[in-house]
């Protein structure tokens, strides 16, 4: 893979560089100094993945994200030193498309191929989110709807580009809003809280982690918390489960939605936003063969058109609406 470095810091350079070395396949193409410069440099030679600081001069890495992603797109995953003091940040790049956030590799401390590992496993996940051709048909679960429930059920995926739109989402729903509503976001368990977190105070509504063993409720908007699937339990339950362990998405919207279509009782609406890949567009579509409407995001305002347009592709749902007719939708529906 061809990989730019975007980091002011000549000590975090040399750590991205010695992490990249322990596998050979990957290549430093050029490396930028602010994100002004990488800016420049992209559009010069768009490398398959960019390594961006978050705190730069001239240009932090959250412009210099917006900026390449609207100009010359392509994959980035922000590197911090500091992901608590950040996370604001973080979850803003985020919003305008960065795929994922992973830690700064210590230099000098421990082993240095344990401490490359998390990096390099970021850097061969994405490989394969650019490169999968997912034809996957997984089997129609039995549907169980025998009785209705008089709760509702939002479930909700997204990816790059997620955090911006799940706020947005999120901040036009009523604090009353009737139904309980699960996400699944692509993001790193250790940065999971603090997404919750920016999420309540984005959008007024409580956002919490979900835990194991609690059925989705009114009130609370839970979202998955661990590099575990969550799905949902025959007894209505969620539970985090590392099966499929072959599951490239961690954790999946496909195992969560396909969980829905089999076990909910009542009302529910799939709902599948802005990411990369492929993820989600399977479940959407047994939910819709399940008889629940299922909304995915449109390319105006998706940061990235994959994971929607992948379910456009297949026929999974029922609507593409642009994000901010949405909530409206979710409330229509809900609150008839």
């Amino acid at each position: 893979m061809k990989i730019a470095i975007v980091n002011d810091m000549p000590m975090a350079v040399e750590a991205l560089r010695r992490a990249l070395a322990f596998e050979p396949a990957h290549q430093v193409v050029w490396v930028a100094g602010n994100g002004a410069e990488a800016v420049e440099r992209c559009a010069e030679l768009t490398p398959d993945l960019i390594l961006m600081d978050l705190i730069m001069p001239v240009m932090d890495g959250v412009e210099a994200t917006r900026r390449i992603m609207a100009a010359t797109p392509c994959a980035i995953v922000i590197v911090t030193v500091d992901r608590e003091q950040n996370v604001h940040r973080v979850f803003e790049a985020m919003g305008h498309g960065a795929l994922d956030v992973v830690d700064t590799p210590a230099i000098g401390a421990g082993n240095p191929q344990e401490a490359a590992a998390p990096l390099l496993r970021k850097i061969l996940n994405i490989g394969w989110l650019m490169g999968q051709s997912d034809s996957r048909v997984r089997p129609g679960p039995a549907p169980l709807r025998e009785a209705s429930q008089r709760l509702g059920l939002v479930a909700i995926g997204s990816s790059a580009g997620g955090p911006a739109a799940l706020e947005v989402l999120l901040k036009a729903l009523p604090k009353d809003f009737p139904a309980a509503i699960v996400l699944v976001q692509h993001v790193d368990q250790v940065f999971a809280a603090g997404m919750a977190q920016w999420l309540s105070g984005a959008s007024g509504l409580q956002v919490r982690l979900a835990r194991d063993g609690e059925p989705p409720q009114r009130g609370a908007v839970l979202l998955a918390g661990t590099n575990h699937h969550i799905r949902l339990l025959k007894n209505g339950t969620l539970a985090y489960t590392a099966e499929p362990v072959n599951e490239i998405y961690r954790p999946s919207i496909d195992v969560f939605f396909e969980s829905v279509a089999s076990y909910w009782n009542g009302d529910a609406v799939g709902v599948l936003l802005t990411g990369m890949g492929r993820d989600g567009a399977q479940g959407l579509k047994l939910m819709r063969q399940r008889g629940f409407l299922t909304i995915a995001q449109d390319q105006r305002s998706s940061a990235v058109y994959g994971m929607p347009k992948a379910a456009a592709a297949i026929d999974a749902a029922n609507e593409i609406r642009p994000l901010d007719t949405i909530a409206p939708r979710l409330n229509e529906v809900f609150t008839q």
